[in-house]
């Protein structure tokens, strides 16, 4: 299992830092920064009071929690949110209420969201006139079958 090193700043001293709920965890558990509503298809931006300095070469990917999404019907609006290498602002949520009819109340400091940290490559793009052939070829959705 590969490590990398990772800067976090704590932009509210009582915040909790993120970890792996589990060992063998892909993702980090973000909190909530504040106390927040969220009305049906509604959607909050919503403080973790945290920064951090990803590596050159990595990115973070902010998920929803499978639990507050099947529970409470919370997601997150840009999945996945996708955090640069560069950025040091503010880690923050773009909650979205997916229910039709109870509001989902986030309190203080309760997990609302996964913070997963994978190695991105840069990628050169090369131009050509045609592409290589594949067994699907221009097929989309629904291409191969499934119902």
């Amino acid at each position: 299992m590969s490590r990398v090193s990772v800067n976090i700043k704590r932009l509210d001293p009582s915040v909790e830092l993120p970890r792996y709920a589990y060992s063998g965890d892909a993702g980090l558990d973000l909190r909530a920064n504040e106390t927040v509503d969220i009305p049906p298809h509604e959607r909050r931006l919503v403080s973790t009071g945290l920064a951090i300095a990803l590596p050159d070469g990595y990115a973070g990917f902010v998920q929803p929690r499978s639990g507050m999404a099947l529970k409470h019907g919370l997601s997150i609006a840009n999945t996945p949110g996708l955090i640069d290498a560069h950025y040091r602002g503010e880690l923050k949520i773009i909650a979205v209420n997916l229910d039709s009819s109870e509001t989902i109340h986030i309190e203080k400091g309760e997990r609302i969201a996964q913070l997963v940290i994978q190695e991105v490559p840069v990628v050169d793009l090369v131009e050509v006139d045609e592409l290589d052939e594949t067994d699907r070829g221009s097929g989309g959705f629904g291409s191969s079958g499934v119902q």
